[in-house]
């Protein structure tokens, strides 16, 4: 049950954090994609996968054409993406 109240709590910072980075960085800076990723992450630990998915899937299209397919960054979303594709 402590779970959800850490849930409860974190969601509104994390969609204040993908606010900020989206208005100060823009929308296709890598630092973006880690706040998408990080939302996404929050999501699917919930189970809310509908609201996951569109997260990771803009995320680790940031990172493909920013940072390559081959950066460590863009490796980590995948993965986290492809879990929760293992997931659903």
């Amino acid at each position: 049950m402590q779970d959800l109240a850490f849930y409860a709590e974190a969601l509104p910072l994390c969609q204040r954090a993908l606010a900020i980075s989206e208005e100060v960085l823009g929308p296709k800076h890598p630092d973006t994609a880690t706040s998408l990723n990080n939302l996404a992450l929050l999501y699917r630990s919930q189970g809310k996968y509908e609201q996951a998915e569109p997260l990771y899937q803009r995320a680790l299209a940031i990172c493909e054409e920013m940072l390559g397919p081959k950066h460590p960054n863009t490796k980590i979303v995948r993965a986290n993406y492809n879990q929760l594709l293992e997931d659903m």
